[in-house]
């Protein structure tokens, strides 16, 4: 029986609500710990779970604020707080992650320490990874800039579509995987509508939708995948988790 878990820290699209952070949720397998997405207001509801310095990796998607943006405040409870660091934090995410971070971070003629914080390594198409007891496994999605899907393999399976259109490397990350994390944005080109999140999990056991837009409900959003996936549909929901 595995014991993977999510829980889901948020989920807004693209600026939090007053009720839910932007995308960000908690992997967890035995004593493995693994930030997945550091949206807008995460870090709060992330720390009912766990402290930051007990984590075992953070993994980021794309570089998009919504998906982020907690890096930032991370950083600075890493180094400048009451935490006791015993080493970098593993932080997977795409190329120019760390110069970017730096941009933000770096106040004056030295650059900020960056890798004091996290060890980073920059993901590609295919690349994997072994954390604790899960695996990790990317692979590139078009969103207009480089993001990542991931796999996530401890005894089930978990696959997260990050933010993506519709693509092979999706479908083939997600055959049959036991959950589809799959954002529903709306009809944009560089997203999934509900409809199209419902045929990219085809061969998933069960379809959670995420990232759903403020231009239709939740609920809507489920009963629009639901017509184009047989399976079980359910809304990410701030504050839920789920068993594999």
């Amino acid at each position: 029986m595995s014991d993977l878990r999510l829980t889901v820290l948020g989920s807004a699209t693209p600026y939090p609500s007053a009720d839910n952070p932007c995308s960000g949720y908690l992997v967890t397998s035995g004593d493995t710990r693994i930030w997945m997405d550091a949206g807008t207001g995460t870090l709060g509801p992330l720390q009912r779970h766990t402290r930051l310095d007990e984590l075992d990796a953070i993994w980021i998607s794309h570089l998009h604020a919504d998906h982020s943006a907690d890096l930032l405040t991370a950083y600075y409870g890493l180094l400048y707080a009451d935490l006791k660091l015993r080493a970098p934090i593993p932080l997977f995410g795409p190329p120019g992650i760390a110069d970017r971070l730096a941009g933000f971070l770096t106040n004056g003629p030295t650059r900020s320490p960056i890798e004091a914080a996290f060890a980073v390594t920059e993901l590609s198409d295919g690349h994997s990874t072994v954390v604790g007891s899960v695996r990790l496994t990317a692979r590139a999605v078009e969103h207009g800039l480089p993001a990542f899907a991931v796999r996530v393999e401890s005894g089930s399976s978990l696959v997260y579509s990050g933010d993506t259109a519709p693509c092979a490397a999706l479908t083939e990350l997600a055959d049959g995987c036991d959950v589809l994390l799959c954002e529903a944005d709306g009809a944009d080109p560089a997203h999934h509508t509900p409809e199209q999140a419902g045929v990219s999990a085809a061969g998933a056991g069960r379809l959670i939708v995420t990232h759903v837009g403020p231009g239709i409900t939740p609920a809507e959003a489920v009963a629009r995948a639901g017509t184009r996936y047989e399976g079980p549909v359910e809304y990410a929901e701030a504050g839920a988790t789920y068993t594999m």
